[in-house]
């Protein structure tokens, strides 16, 4: 016999849920990704799209309608409103050729980033503890980095497909994380 309270029930069984639909919503994502990945990546461009559009109509709106913001603050949130539909508008009308501009100032900023945290491994390694494994951690972000950089369109369709890998295995441990999750951490 159970000696689990009903709300404590409840809670297990919400979070086993949330855990299945989430990781059926990554397994989906990521074999839509790895079988359309132009597709899926158009997806997205409209996403934020849209995104910039709605965005976009809420600064305007701010700015038109505020009557507590100065007259300043009232014709940057306009301009600002106008310029994101403009956007937004262009990237839809224009969708490949924004989500191949998308993917490649995705791919340069995550290089530079990359870049960045190697050198900063490498200014740690006074202090680190592992002073080899901060090298190679430093050596191999920084080669990823710049081949991000200098080959970004490349790079973004090899992190695109890594994207989709992961989905779908992270998906998949956590439809079976649903199935065995006992509550015990609750």
């Amino acid at each position: 016999m159970s000696t689990e309270s009903p709300a404590a029930k409840s809670a297990i069984n919400g979070v086993r849920t949330a855990l299945g639909i989430g990781g059926l919503l990554a397994v989906i994502a990521g074999i839509i990704i790895l079988l359309q990945p132009a597709s899926a990546a158009a997806f997205v461009t409209i996403i934020l799209a849209i995104y910039l559009i709605a965005a976009g109509l809420v600064y305007a709106g701010l700015g038109i309608f505020s009557k507590t913001k100065g007259g300043w603050a009232r014709v940057g949130h306009i301009l600002l409103g106008i310029f994101f539909i403009i956007v937004g508008i262009v990237a839809l009308v224009n969708l490949q050729p924004t989500t191949a501009w998308l993917a490649v100032i995705v791919a340069i900023l995550v290089g530079i980033a990359w870049i960045v945290e190697g050198i900063v491994s490498l200014s740690t390694l006074s202090s680190s503890g592992s002073k080899g494994w901060t090298i190679f951690f430093a050596i191999v972000s920084i080669i990823a980095g710049l081949y991000l950089v200098f080959s970004p369109l490349l790079g973004a369709l090899a992190l695109w497909l890594i994207l989709g890998i992961a989905l779908v295995v992270i998906g998949i441990l956590n439809i079976v994380r649903a199935f065995t999750f006992k509550g015990d951490s609750l």
